[in-house]
């Protein structure tokens, strides 16, 4: 089957020539074992001797196959040499594909800078190999912009072939370091700067765009080790993994993610030189990076024997990962939860099929998967909103840059991520527009408009939309993104009171997707002066808290605006007493922040663990076929199931697919995070049951198919109340009081949130002093000078929120930072 689909359709693509080659490798290996080392079978030519010769000879034609391995290129020119047979070899080839009219020696010819493919013609990389007149291939492909894209979408038959993962790293003062490594290889920068022998304090992290363009000439996604020609400064510093170097071909991009180029350890290093840089040859063995054979990096000083057993246990641990069943699916998390939160977050929304990446940084595709997720709240919202009499609208997404500045403050809070739209074609606007960061100064023009008496009162509105916030810090898919989806609720009212019962109303909403859609734990509270909402006069919001990383984020907002945007936008009305009066306004808004949250919250080290009331679906029926029993067989029956489900209101599916077996179904849908899988075989079948299991605690129960479907309704609710249950213990038994400053950081080094006396949340300079002072104490603790300025993640403490349910506070209480009375409690915490 390998020279069919070649030989008829004429197939170039790389799969196929990848597939030829391990072809004529396994026939080699046929040749070298056969007794005669010179036929297929026994010591004397046979028709498949020459078929298959003719065949293989016409499939390299057509894909232009420089070599073949020796046995196999003598056993081809043995046919090609008898007269009978050589007008088969030179002048016929199926689909008239055409035919050299020469039978070269293959086991010797090689190709020097040969030609690539005409894609690839004016390639600047190409161009350096054949400047450089180095031996290499080259072949075109789908485009994939990261390491696992690659391997699932372009694989390589021969394991001793591999395409790369790159890392660009930067630190302030070490420098920029390229990495080139074996898409399985797991890198902890902490401990890379070590390996490095980089001195004094080194804080290694991924460089963004615009030094990588600089510094490589490289978009995002299509980076790779030769690349390096474009350091003209010798600014980088490129590292290669041992274990890259030990393989016998290289597939890497040329500066495209839709193209590889192939070439051998020798002449990559070879390359290297010619471009005036020295690669650093390190061995990375699982979480933890070892010293390899650059003169320049000697090794380390032996570990303590308990430390070395330590490391060998966490390296053995991440080999056992790699190397299991599940590795071989392709859905395996290369990383753990516990030893690289960060990746291992990226592994989960990747593999689990909810993102892709797109090409502008901070910008990211949803997939059905996770777009799912996103209606489900926002059909549960919708139904909510009614009864507190919200109506939906839509508004424009550009405001003019006259209406964004009316309200001094609120542009100023938002002026850093404004993203302004300049030109129309080649034309200059006369006057820049901006994209909407928020939409006060969009809808409050045509509210002044709407309301001119008490009677139009109140105006309760929302919008699902899209927004755009040109975020500096580091993106983060869901988390941190420069474009993302929310629903904005605005309203006007007559007076304060009905104006704050509506941020309270709209806040409970919030809190209540948290914890009774997404199963997470919340505190609900005020934000202190310093974290308001800008131009509003109170903000409330709900906190939640991230396991493992130790870290709080904020969940969703709802904002008592006063009579700010009412004056400046003249939203005014006739009261009661005929009088003119201004309304008094509030925000709020919930975005796909949430579902970033649920991922980080309740995920495992497979995969996604979904609350049943966000699964897009909560039941996933797996037949167990074999030459036993059929798909035919067994479908009736999970179809009697399926329906069962559905009419009981359970999101159900039959997964009939033929071409994966039940074990590969089962990772692809444990690593989706489906809360329940049915599992149907031959013995189900005859005891009319199917065996129950759940994916986050694993149990499996062997139930009676009759009225499943309401059963399961009720182990849904079960499952998404032990969800919750779990992640409040975890939650609370890391949320901590603390009086005094001294163990203020403390705490936080062990991953708490901490609650403290305050002073009031008007004092600002003192929550200033927190943190700075709390980062200072930490970096100290790290053994480190200095964190990046555009770190999303920061060590630092900050408020979260003045909770509304307040501990008791004694009289004399001192505030932990000024000494003065306290007059709250206040929760602090590291926060995303």
């Amino acid at each position: 089957m390998t020279l069919v689909p070649i030989l008829l359709g004429g197939k170039k693509d790389a799969i196929f020539t990848l597939s030829l080659n391990n072809y004529a490798t396994k026939l080699n290996d046929c040749l070298s074992s056969s007794a005669s080392s010179k036929y297929l079978v026994g010591d004397t030519p046979t028709a498949a001797d020459i078929c298959i010769s003719i065949w293989l000879m016409q499939a390299c034609s057509i894909l232009s196959l420089p070599s073949l391995p020796e046995k196999t290129s003598q056993w081809c020119k043995t046919f090609s040499e008898y007269s009978i047979l050589k007008e088969f070899y030179v002048t016929k080839a199926v689909d008239s594909a055409a035919v050299s009219t020469e039978i070269p020696d293959l086991a010797t010819t090689t190709t020097t800078a040969p030609s690539p493919p005409s894609e690839l013609g004016d390639n600047f990389i190409v161009s350096k190999l054949k400047e450089y007149q180095l031996e290499f291939s080259s072949y075109t492909h789908t485009p994939c912009m990261t390491a696992e894209e690659l391997v699932t979408n372009v694989p390589i038959v021969n394991e001793n072939e591999s395409h790369t993962k790159n890392l660009f790293l930067r630190d302030k003062k070490h420098g920029l370091f390229l990495l080139s490594l074996l898409p399985s290889t797991i890198v902890n920068t902490k401990d890379l700067g070590k390996m490095l022998q980089l001195k004094g304090k080194t804080n290694l992290r991924m460089a963004d765009a615009k030094l990588l363009k600089e510094h490589l000439g490289a978009e995002p996604g299509c980076v790779g080790p030769l690349a390096i020609t474009n350091d003209t400064s010798g600014k980088v510093t490129i590292v290669l993994d041992a274990a890259l170097l030990a393989k016998s071909k290289i597939h890497s991009h040329p500066l495209c993610n839709d193209a590889s180029i192939i070439l051998t350890p020798s002449i990559l290093k070879e390359y290297i030189a010619k471009t005036d840089h020295q690669p650093v040859i390190l061995e990375f063995e699982g979480g933890d990076v070892g010293v390899g054979t650059a003169p320049s990096v000697p090794k380390p000083p032996k570990q303590p024997k308990q430390e070395e057993k330590k490391t060998k246990q966490k390296q053995q641990h991440h080999v056992k990962k790699a190397s299991s069943k599940k590795g071989e699916t392709l859905l395996a998390l290369q990383w753990t939860k516990e030893d690289d939160f960060p990746h291992w977050y990226t592994d989960v929304i990747t593999l689990s099929e909810m993102i892709s990446y797109y090409d502008i940084s901070g910008c990211y595709i949803l997939r059905p998967w996770s777009y799912k997720m996103w209606e489900l709240i926002q059909e549960w919202f919708n139904v909510e909103l009614r009864k507190l009499d919200v109506e939906n609208s839509y508004f424009p997404l550009f405001v003019t840059q006259e209406r964004l500045e009316k309200e001094k403050d609120h542009v100023e809070g938002f002026a850093p991520e404004v993203a302004w739209v300049t030109k129309s074609g080649d034309s200059d606007l006369a006057k820049p527009i901006a994209v909407r960061p928020t939409s006060e100064t969009i809808m409050y023009p045509a509210f002044s408009n709407w309301i001119k008496s008490h009677r139009d009162l109140p105006l309760k509105l929302n919008q699902w939309s899209n927004v755009v916030r040109w975020e500096f810090k580091d993106p983060t898919p869901f988390l941190r993104s420069r474009e993302f989806l929310w629903q904005e609720g605005h309203t006007a009212h007559a007076n304060f009171q009905d104006a704050d019962v509506m941020v309270r109303q709209a806040l409970e909403l919030y809190r209540k997707v948290y914890e009774e859609l997404l199963a997470v734990p919340v505190v609900p509270g005020y934000k202190t002066k310093a974290e308001r909402f800008a131009g509003g006069v109170q903000t409330t919001t709900v906190e939640a808290y991230v396991p493992i990383a130790g870290r709080a984020i904020q969940g969703a907002t709802s904002h008592n605006l006063g009579q700010n945007f009412g004056k400046m936008f003249d939203i005014t009305f006739q009261d009661r007493d005929g009088k003119v009066a201004t309304a008094w306004q509030t925000s709020w808004g919930l975005t796909t922040r949430t579902i970033g949250v649920m991922v980080m919250v309740h995920g495992d080290n497979i995969g996604l663990v979904l609350p049943p009331r966000m699964a897009p679906i909560q039941a996933v029926i797996v037949p167990i076929v074999s030459k036993k029993v059929t798909m035919d067989e067994v479908s009736p029956y999970c179809q009697i199931i399926l329906e069962d489900l559905l009419k009981a209101g359970i999101r159900a599916k039959f997964d009939d697919r033929t071409m994966y077996n039940p074990g590969w179904k089962y990772n692809h849908w444990e690593q989706k995070g489906v809360p329940v899988r049915i599992e149907v075989g031959p013995r189900d079948i005859e005891q009319k049951q199917a065996r129950i299991v759940v994916r986050y605690s694993g149990a499996k129960i062997d139930m009676p198919v009759e009225n499943l479907g309401n059963v399961l309704v009720t182990k849904m609710e079960e499952i998404q109340e032990g969800l919750f249950q779990k992640a409040k213990t975890y939650r609370d038994d890391h949320l901590v009081q603390v009086t005094e400053w001294k163990k203020f950081v403390p705490e936080l080094e062990k991953h708490n949130l901490v609650l403290t006396p305050w002073c009031g949340g008007e004092h600002e300079d003192w929550e200033e002093w927190v943190k700075n002072k709390s980062r200072e104490e930490s970096l100290a603790a790290r053994g480190e000078e200095e964190e990046d300025a555009r770190t999303a993640t920061s060590v630092a403490a900050k408020t979260l929120c003045i909770p509304f349910a307040q501990p008791d506070l004694p009289a004399g209480t001192k505030c932990i930072a000024s000494g003065m009375d306290a007059t709250c409690w206040v929760l602090w915490g590291r926060s995303y």
